[in-house]
Formats: structure tokens, sequence, C-alpha cells
């Protein structure tokens, strides 16, 4: 399972294809007995129009002293110390929400080049994520080396908002430096590199470097394009989960729409969707089902399935 980070995978299949159409009150059920605040606050705001504030304020409550994010809201990484993954996945909820807060931003862009990586970008995990319980993928690596996958989406999500900071300048030699040498990516690798470049501001030279890059996820076989496929695969989605993904354009329209409509016929019997990786933590498992059924919700929204 090298490389196996879950912050960018799809909801896994359910029920089978006979269901077409979410059951967003059997989805607010099951957020209300199972979603930790936070999802439960995303599906609020979401599916219901509540205020973005509570949003803003369940993300703060996974912060540090030290500015950067940990607590477990990265659920397989259990550890309440900051760490790059959980610090990724509050800039993509603060920014998914319309949540911004700039002091929480800049505090989180300080931690993070106060523990930038060898050479600048983002490390995987920090070696304190072994003294806490963790799914076995996150191991430290040696020499501290830049994760393309961490590094690829905060600096998107950064690039994306407008952000300047001296963290970012140097993420951002490292991710056109990697990108430029690419050629046996993993999966994980490549969502770091798709948010990374769909949000970059040389517009240009993000184009030319998806050229390049792109068809790896066709060529390498990162891409299941079977929407049955069982295990841990990904789908079309999860490379490219909205019509304007740049990663759109390798797929055609009909397996579009076969992971639609698996993806709609994955709710559960009680309102929720799942994940098709390891389930190591009871605790872990219920925060991942949240996150992911407000996940799932957004893609079909975004698609025109909901």
């Amino acid at each position: 399972m090298a490389d196996s980070f879950k912050t960018a995978g799809l909801a896994a299949g359910g029920m089978g294809c006979m269901t077409k159409t979410p059951d967003l009150n059997a989805a607010a059920r099951f957020m209300s007995e199972t979603g930790r605040l936070l999802d439960h606050r995303r599906f609020q705001l979401f599916f219901r129009g509540e205020s973005v504030t509570p949003v803003r304020d369940a993300v703060a409550a996974y912060r540090n002293a030290d500015g950067g994010f940990g607590n477990a809201l990265e659920p397989d990484l259990r550890c309440p110390l900051s760490q790059t993954a959980p610090t990724e996945m509050a800039l993509r909820v603060l920014d998914e929400a319309a949540a911004w807060d700039a002091g929480l931003v800049q505090d989180a862009c300080d931690w993070l080049q106060r523990n930038e990586a060898v050479g600048g970008g983002a490390v995987a995990v920090e070696a304190s994520a072994t003294d806490w319980p963790h799914a076995p993928w996150w191991q430290p690596e040696d020499g501290r080396p830049a994760s393309l996958i961490q590094t690829g989406q905060i600096a998107g999500v950064l690039h994306a908002r407008g952000v300047t900071h001296p963290w970012l300048a140097r993420a951002t030699d490292v991710m056109w430096e990697q990108i430029g040498r690419l050629s046996e990516p993993a999966p994980y690798q490549m969502f770091g590199v798709l948010k990374f470049l769909e949000c970059v501001p040389d517009r240009e030279r993000a184009q030319r470097a998806f050229d390049a890059v792109g068809p790896l996820i066709l060529e390498r076989k990162l891409v299941e394009l079977d929407p049955e496929a069982p295990g841990e695969v990904h789908g079309v989605l999860s490379f490219a989960p909205k019509p304007d993904s740049m990663a759109r354009v390798l797929f055609d329209a009909a397996t579009v729409d076969a992971h639609l409509d698996k993806l709609a016929a994955g709710q559960q019997e009680d309102g929720g969707w799942t994940f098709n990786w390891l389930q190591w933590s009871a605790a872990a498992t219920f925060d991942w089902r949240g996150f992911m059924t407000v996940d799932a919700l957004l893609t079909l929204r975004a698609n025109g399935r909901l």
C-alpha cells in the first residue's frame, strides 16, 4: 500500500447501481447519528443552507498552538501533534466551504515553513506520528524529502486563494522540478500533481506540464476504468471529480457517467457512504464515512446528479 495517502479519494460503492438519486434526508440522519461535528457542519452548510461560521470554528478546533493542525483531523493519522496531512485537510475544507480565515492560514503557512521538507515543500508525515495510533501507511521517510501529494495539494489550495508566503514560493519550485522529471507516479502522487496544476497561476506552463504527465494516468494504469472493480482502486472521479477538472479530458462521457452511476448508488442502508481502503480503526472508519458522505454528495451535485 505504498504512498497510500487517503486525502483525495472518493467514497466506495454500496447498494449496487439501482439507486440513482441519493436520499438527502437519509444522509442527514446518518450525519447526525454518526458524523463528527466538522462533517455535520459541512453537511449543514452545503445541503441545508446553514452558516459558514460553524465550519470555520470546527476546523479551528483541530488547530494546535504552533499553528499546524492535528488531533485526528485526518482520520487515519490520529496524532494530536501538528502534521502536514491534517494541515492540508484543514486548508482544503476552509477553501471548499468558503470559510477562508487569513489568520488560520497565515499561522499554518508559518508552521509549514518551520517544518518544511529538505529543499522545500512538505513532508509526507512527521516522525511524531509514530508515537500515536496511525494507519500502517503513515511512515516518516528518512531524509525528510518533499511529498508530491502533500506539497501539491497544499500549494494548490494556497495558489487558488492567492496566498503569498515564502513556504509557498519554495514549494512551487519543488513541484515544478518534480513534475518535470515525473515518469512513474503513484496514484496518490498524481492527486497532488493535479491539484497543483489546476491552481498554480502560470496557466500556460501548467497546461504544458499536464500535457506531459496527465496521460500517465492512463498509460501507467493508475485509474480503474471499470466502476465495478473491487478493492482499493482509484476510479475516474478520484482524478477528475468535477466537469472542469483538468483530467476530465482523459475520459469519455460514457465512462464518467458510469462512475457517477456507481457513486450515486453507493449510499448505504444507513444513509452514508463508505470507502475502499483498509479500515484499521473503528474511530477512523466513523470519521471517514462522514467525511466521504459529504464528499460524495458534493461530487454528485457538481456533476448535475443532485
